[in-house]
C-alpha cells in the first residue's frame, strides 16, 4: 500500500521535483549524525543585535469584549485548560507532554530520529495534526498578549517554563516536531511575536537572547527552513509559512552570519509565492476559503516584519495583499462569515486573542488601517486584540492601488459567482455557486470534489450548506466522504466523483469547471449564473453535467436546474445538504425547512425534482449521509437529501427554493 501511494505520488510531481526530493533524502540521511547537535559558536554574526521594542498598547485600548476573552483564556491554560481542535487538554500546568496526541492517547518517542517517524501512520503516532499543533505554541501566544495588557507574572513565568521544557525536549531532529517544515515556520512567528510581547518583562533576555537553548534552535530552526523548503507539487501554502516564519525571524532575530541570507532569500519566495499563490481577483488559489485567511494573515505578518526592520518587501508585495483583503470583503455574506469552501483546519499564522474571535472581522479590521475599507466593505461591530497589537506594531504607508469601485460578485478566474441581493438588507439572500479550478498544483491538496455545488443563505443564517472537511490523516471513511462529490450539493454520476482521489492530499484525475453564463449580478430582479464540468467524460458512457441557478430577487426564490447530456445512462444522485439549526420535513417532492432568527420562527419550501426518488438521511453512517463539520475533528448530525434516479440522454432536473415566507 505505501508504495502504490509513494508511485501515485510521484506520478504528480516533475522531473525537476524528483530530481529535488532525491537531494532531500540524500540531506536528511547526511543529517542524522548532527541529532540533538548544538550550533557552533562561529555562526553567531559580529555585533548582531536585537531591536525589541515594547508595544504601546494598553488594555483600555483593546475592545473589552476582547479583553475579557482574552484574560479568561489565559486564566483556563493556568488552571491547566486548552482546547485542540476537539479535546480539551487538561495537562498544561506545570507543562504540557509535547508528544501525546490527546484524542487517541498514543505518544510518539521523543528521541527517534525525526526523518524515521511515520507521521501519516495514525495507529502508531496517533492523529499528527493534534500532536503539531500544540507545538504551534499559540497558547503560549495568547499568554504573552494577555501578559502585555495586565503584565500578570504568573503569564510570563509559565511561558518560561513551557518554552524552556520545549527546547530542552525538542533537541535538533529528535522527535515528530521537525517533521514539518510549515510547524517549524509557525514556531519561529509564535516565539518572536512571545520575545516582543514580553518586551517588559524582567526575565525576558535570559529566556531568550541570553539563552543558549534559544539560540540552538533559533539557529537550526532557521537553517531548516533555508535548506528544506516545500517545493513543487506541495508548494502551496506550506512554503508561505516557511517562508513567513524564516524572513520574521531573520528581520527579527539577526544574529547569524548566515542571518542576512536567509532574509533576503525568504523574501523572494514570499514576493513571488504571494503573486503566484493568488489569482488576479484577490482569491487564493487553492480555492480553500480558511487557506485565503491563513496565508493573508502570514504575508501581513511577514510584511509588517520587513516593514519594521527596514526590509520591505516591496509596493507589488502589498498590492497583492491588498487585493487579497478586497477579495476576503467581497464573499462575507451580510453575518461576515465567508464561503465554506474546500479543507479547513482552523490554522493560524499569529494567534493573539481567545480562539473563539472572529478571524474575519480582524482580518478586515487591520485591512481597514493597511490599505483603507472600500465603501462596499462590510462593517463590523466586534473588536479583536490582535489587530490593535498589530497597528501598534507597524502600518506601512502603502500606495494607492486600482480597486474594485463596488462589490465584486463574479470572479472568473476562480471560477466562484455569488448570487445576491443587490442592496444591504437583514434577510440577504446568498448563494455562492463554484465553477473554478479543481485546486491548485498538481495536488490540488486542499481542494474537495464539488463541481458545480453551491451554498446557500438567508440573513447569514445556513440552509443549503457545504459540510465541511472533518478529518485529514485518520478516518479516511470520513476523508472521503466530506471532500467527496455526495458530500456537496451537487449531483453523482454512477456513484463515483467528478474528481479521483489518489490520497487524502492528492487527487490522480481532476475534474475542469468553468463559467458558462454570468447575468445580473449587480443588478435587476434576476441574477443568473450557468456552469459546467467535464469530470464525468472519462465514464464508459461519456456525460456532461450542467448547472444554472437563477435567483428571483423579487419573488425571493432560487432555481436550480440541473441538465445531464450523456450517450448512454447513469446512474445520478442529487444531493442537497441541510444546516444543523434548521428542521427539515420531507412531504413527498416537498421539503419544508423552518429555523429560528432573531427569536422568530422562519421558513422556506424546497421543491425537489418529481423525476427522481427522495430519502432524507440525518447522521447516517451506512450509508453516509446527513453530516456537518463546523470545525476540525468535529461534526454533527444535519439533514441531507438524495434524490435517486437514472439519468438518460438529455436529462433535467429542476429544483426551486422559495423564501417568500421570510420576511
Amino acid at each position: 500500500m505505501k508504495l502504490a501511494w509513494y508511485w501515485r505520488r510521484m506520478s504528480q510531481m516533475s522531473a525537476t521535483e524528483i530530481g529535488r526530493r532525491a537531494r532531500d533524502q540524500s540531506l536528511k540521511v547526511a543529517w542524522r549524525v548532527t541529532r540533538g547537535r548544538t550550533f557552533a559558536a562561529e555562526n553567531v554574526g559580529s555585533g548582531a543585535r536585537l531591536q525589541f521594542v515594547p508595544l504601546d498598547v494598553s488594555a483600555e485600548q483593546i475592545d473589552a469584549e476582547a479583553r475579557i476573552a482574552l484574560i479568561r483564556c489565559a486564566d483556563r491554560i493556568l488552571d491547566g485548560e486548552w482546547d485542540v481542535f476537539a479535546v480539551t487538554r487538561r495537562d498544561m500546568q506545570p507543562k504540557p507532554d509535547w508528544f501525546l496526541d490527546p484524542s487517541t492517547g498514543l505518544r510518539s518517542s521523543p528521541d527517534e530520529y525525526s526523518f524515521s517517524i511515520p507521521f501519516r501512520e495514525p495507529d502508531q503516532v496517533g492523529n499528527v495534526k493534534y500532536v503539531w499543533e500544540l507545538s504551534r505554541m499559540h497558547h503560549l501566544t495568547v499568554l504573552a498578549a494577555a501578559y502585555q495588557i495586565t503584565g500578570k507574572q504568573e503569564y510570563a513565568s509559565t511561558i518560561d517554563r513551557h518554552l524552556r521544557s520545549w527546547w530542552d525536549e525538542n533537541r535538533l531532529l529528535r522527535g515528530i516536531h521537525w517533521t514539518s517544515g510549515i510547524e517549524i515556520g509557525l514556531r519561529l512567528i509564535s516565539w518572536t511575536w512571545i520575545r516582543r510581547l514580553l518586551s517588559t518583562w524582567s526575565g525576558v533576555k535570559d529566556l531568550f537572547e541570553e539563552n543558549p537553548a534559544f539560540g540552538d534552535q533559533l539557529y537550526w530552526h532557521s537553517s531548516y527552513l533555508a535548506r528544506l523548503p516545500s517545493h513543487g507539487s506541495s508548494a502551496n501554502n506550506h512554503l508561505i509559512a516557511e517562508a513567513a516564519g524564516l524572513f520574521v525571524a531573520s528581520c527579527a532575530f539577526p544574529l547569524f552570519r548566515s542571518s542576512d541570507r536567509w532574509r533576503e532569500s525568504s523574501a523572494a519566495v514570499l514576493v513571488s509565492q504571494s503573486r503566484s499563490q493568488t489569482f488576479a481577483s484577490g482569491l487564493n488559489r487553492e480555492l480553500a476559503t480558511d487557506y485565503h485567511g491563513f496565508v493573508l494573515e502570514l504575508l501581513v505578518i511577514a510584511g509588517m516584519e520587513g516593514a519594521k526592520a527596514g526590509h520591505p518587501l516591496g509596493d507589488g508585495f502589498w498590492e497583492t495583499v491588498v487585493s487579497m483583503f478586497d477579495a476576503l470583503a467581497a464573499v462575507l455574506d451580510i453575518s461576515g462569515r465567508p464561503p465554506r469552501q474546500g479543507d479547513s483546519d482552523e490554522g493560524s499564522g499569529l494567534l493573539l486573542d481567545a480562539p473563539t474571535f472572529d478571524r474575519w472581522a480582524s482580518l478586515l479590521s487591520t485591512g481597514r488601517v493597511l490599505a483603507g475599507g472600500l465603501q462596499w466593505w462590510p462593517t463590523s461591530e466586534r473588536g479583536d486584540v490582535r489587530s490593535t497589537m498589530l497597528r501598534a506594531f507597524c502600518m506601512p504607508e502603502l500606495p494607492e492601488y486600482d480597486r474594485p469601485s463596488r462589490r465584486p460578485n463574479v470572479f472568473r478566474d476562480a471560477g466562484l459567482v455569488l448570487l445576491r441581493d443587490i442592496e444591504s438588507r437583514d434577510d440577504e439572500i446568498w448563494c455562492r455557486c463554484d465553477s473554478g479550478p479543481h485546486g491548485y498544483l498538481s495536488l490540488a491538496a486542499h481542494a474537495h470534489s464539488d463541481a458545480l455545488s453551491i451554498e446557500v443563505r438567508i440573513g447569514g443564517h445556513e440552509i443549503l450548506v457545504d459540510p465541511g472537511t472533518y478529518s485529514y490523516h485518520t478516518s479516511p471513511e470520513w476523508r472521503s466522504f466530506f471532500r467527496g462529490t455526495r458530500g456537496h450539493n451537487t449531483l453523482t454520476l454512477d456513484g463515483v466523483d467528478q474528481s479521483v482521489p489518489a490520497g487524502p492530499f492528492m487527487w490522480s484525475t481532476k475534474a475542469t469547471a468553468q463559467i458558462e453564463v454570468v447575468d445580473g449580478t449587480d443588478n435587476g430582479s434576476l441574477a443568473r449564473w450557468v456552469g459546467s464540468h467535464d469530470g464525468y467524460e472519462r465514464l464508459g458512457h461519456s456525460a456532461r453535467h450542467e448547472r444554472s441557478v437563477t435567483l428571483d430577487r423579487t419573488r425571493r426564490e432560487l432555481e436550480i436546474r440541473d441538465r445531464i447530456t450523456s450517450d448512454g445512462a447513469h446512474d445520478c444522485v442529487l444531493a442537497f445538504h441541510l444546516g444543523p439549526d434548521v428542521d427539515a420535513f420531507l412531504e413527498k417532492e416537498a421539503v419544508r425547512i423552518e429555523w429560528s432568527h432573531k427569536e422568530r420562527r422562519r421558513s422556506a419550501v424546497l421543491t425537489l425534482p418529481e423525476s427522481l426518488s427522495w430519502v432524507m438521511l440525518e447522521g447516517s453512517v451506512e450509508p453516509r449521509g446527513g453530516w456537518y463539520s463546523e470545525s476540525f475533528d468535529r461534526k454533527v448530525p444535519a439533514p441531507m437529501l438524495c434524490g435517486t434516479g437514472v439519468a438518460a440522454g438529455d436529462s433535467t432536473y429542476t429544483t426551486r427554493l422559495s423564501f417568500a415566507d421570510v420576511q
